[in-house]
């Protein structure tokens, strides 16, 4: 099999561990605090790299405006929305589900915003993904808080179904070692922004904290976020966005091996049934 037929799997695995992450580090630090000092650390880090690379830094205002509201979109507000969420007691398991509708609204954004027809092949694959991953996520449910808890999560679907339309229509190309700190950078302001206002910005700096943050910033920022970045310039918003599909299942998987969480038999077919959907919509349309 090509590396390149590698890249969608191995994205999935590295962004399903985000909610590992994201657990080990949170008892430790308020959400936004947590992210700010995430992006901190990325932006010295992908600077340092891309002026040590001698990268290219883009020189249009408007593609550098649009890089960074795809940073925007993707970082600050979805993991942001994804990060209180979860701080503020909705259960992983409803969190992934609820931005797990990305591929359906990514789908209906499509064609409007960039001329991508979707097949009634797709549109299938993308209803079985949605049915496999609630069948996954079902055993949540009965512990599901309502109200307010789930504005987040519902602020990080949207975000981050804008940001992979957005950037496939106006910067879908861009050098990734610059791009990132281009969208890191008005990410980690907004999120300081945010963080000032409500809440304490206190920092327990235990092992665990380091690690999962250390996770983050070299795996998901670094591997998931660039691995990202490829797909999306490289394949259709459709097929990008389906591949989120697989995120609640994997993770469901890394909680068992790392946490001891069970997997039940309706969870099993929720997995069986999202990867079949994920494959009926990533076939390519027909001309």
């Amino acid at each position: 099999m090509p590396l390149r037929a590698l890249l969608p799997f191995l994205f999935v695995f590295l962004w399903s561990t985000g909610f590992v992450g994201a657990k080990f580090g949170l008892p430790y630090a308020e959400p936004l605090t947590f992210l700010l000092v995430r992006y901190l650390l990325l932006l010295a880090l992908m600077t340092s790299f891309a002026l040590l690379s001698r990268a290219p830094w883009p020189r249009d205002r408007r593609q550098i405006f649009h890089i960074g509201v795809s940073g925007l979109l993707v970082h600050a507000f979805y993991l942001g929305g994804v990060f209180v969420a979860i701080k503020h007691g909705l259960p992983a398991g409803v969190t992934a589900l609820i931005v797990g509708m990305q591929p359906l609204l990514t789908a209906c954004g499509a064609g409007a915003l960039l001329g991508e027809r979707v097949t009634p092949r797709q549109w299938f694959g993308l209803g079985l993904g949605f049915v496999g991953v609630a069948l996954v996520v079902a055993n949540k449910f009965g512990d599901a808080p309502l109200g307010a808890m789930l504005l987040p999560a519902i602020v990080a679907l949207f975000a981050i179904t804008a940001g992979t339309l957005y950037q496939k229509r106006y910067c879908p190309n861009f050098d990734l070692r610059t791009g990132s700190v281009i969208q890191f950078l008005p990410a980690a302001a907004l999120t300081a922004l945010a963080a000032a206002a409500t809440e304490t910005m206190v920092v327990d700096w235990t092992p665990r904290f380091v690690f999962a943050l250390l996770w983050l910033v070299l795996v998901l920022s670094f591997g998931a976020i660039s691995l990202l970045n490829l797909l999306i310039r490289s394949g259709s918003a459709v097929n990008v966005a389906s591949l989120f599909y697989l995120t609640p299942p994997t993770t469901a998987v890394i909680a068992w091996l790392v946490f001891d969480e069970t997997l039940g038999g309706l969870a099993l077919a929720g997995m069986a049934l999202a990867v079949g959907g994920v494959y009926l919509a990533r076939s390519r349309p027909r001309p």
